[in-house]
């Protein structure tokens, strides 16, 4: 995962002159640093995109904009400080499945994510992979089902958290195939994979962004991409769909976001300039590097997509009975 940071910055540091402006940008942000919460442990995929996109809007607005990790309780523990903030459009979020979507898992949060918090653009999807510890005797997705359905729950798989990206594909998984895994939540997918990496856990369900040069150089064992399409970034690996259950679509999400009462004009000129950061030429390479399948739009847009999100996966949290504890 360091190695993937360290890409990503080196990167974004040789095209950042293309979004570079000349003198002050006239803005509607306020003044000073502007703080972007990733609510994950430094160097996982959520990490990684607030970073560049941080890096970006800070070149483009001759500003700062400092990446702080709050990480806990799927993300929502960060997302929770976004929303205390003060509302001028000074403190944004890098928002996920867990913190839009998924959190009905938890009973009781200090905060309502679908009021508290709004969408400023939703960047896009990333799919996982099915990756296990190269010691296990499991060498194909039909292997894992085959010894999964022999052993239920057996097999344990760790996620950035109880209701995150990588803990609800998981569990997706699980019912689209009929299986039994155990469930190990950490507070970010980058604690999930050092555990994986030391043979601590057996599988993970993790975002290719950081999982895939590590399953490149060897150090995992990936079985199957969990979008519906073969990822460009591990193309020589199958899609779950292809070998066991057609159509299956486990992708997980990142937004932009800040609190509710952030004024319309800042969110609507983030909303534009994020837009023109994701579809920079010269950042291609960059994004298609990190598995991000760009999506962007409009607030308006991204506020659509996550209710239509939520209804779906608030469908698995109910039919799994899944409760953060």
């Amino acid at each position: 995962m360091p190695v993937t940071r360290r890409a990503v910055c080196a990167s974004l540091l040789f095209t950042g002159t293309a979004l570079r402006t000349a003198g002050a940008f006239a803005s509607d942000l306020p003044a000073g640093t502007i703080k972007f919460v990733a609510p994950f442990v430094a160097g996982g995929a959520a990490d990684v995109l607030a970073r560049a996109i941080a890096q970006r809007l800070s070149t483009k607005y001759n500003q700062a904009f400092v990446v702080e990790n709050k990480p806990g309780m799927g993300g929502n523990l960060g997302a929770s400080t976004v929303v205390t903030a003060k509302p001028d459009g000074s403190t944004l979020l890098l928002g996920t499945i867990g913190i839009h979507s998924a959190y009905s898992v938890y009973g009781k949060l200090p905060y309502s994510p679908d009021k508290d918090l709004q969408p400023i653009v939703i960047l896009g999807g990333v799919p996982c992979v099915v990756a296990v510890h190269p010691s296990r005797p499991i060498h194909s997705l039909a292997e894992l089902l085959a010894f999964a359905k022999k052993h239920p729950g057996a097999l344990n798989y760790g996620s950035a958290g109880t209701g995150s990206s990588t803990h609800m594909v998981g569990e997706l998984f699980q019912q689209a195939t009929d299986i039994k895994l155990t469930h190990v939540p950490y507070k970010g997918s980058a604690a999930a994979m050092n555990d994986l990496l030391g043979g601590q856990i057996d599988m993970m369900f993790e975002l290719i962004t950081t999982a895939g040069p590590i399953v490149k150089a060897g150090k995992i064992r990936g079985l199957a991409v969990t979008s519906k399409t073969r990822s460009p970034v591990l193309p020589e690996i199958p899609t779950v769909s292809e070998l066991a259950v057609p159509g299956f679509d486990g992708t997980g999400w990142f937004t932009v976001a800040t609190g509710a009462n952030v004024p319309r004009a800042t969110v609507a000129q983030l909303n534009k300039d994020i837009n023109e950061i994701l579809h920079a030429p010269d950042l291609q390479d960059t994004w298609k590097s990190l598995a991000l399948n760009i999506m962007g739009g409009t607030p308006e847009e991204g506020a659509r997509f996550v209710a239509s999100e939520t209804v779906k996966w608030t469908k698995v949290i109910q039919t799994a009975h899944i409760r953060a504890e």
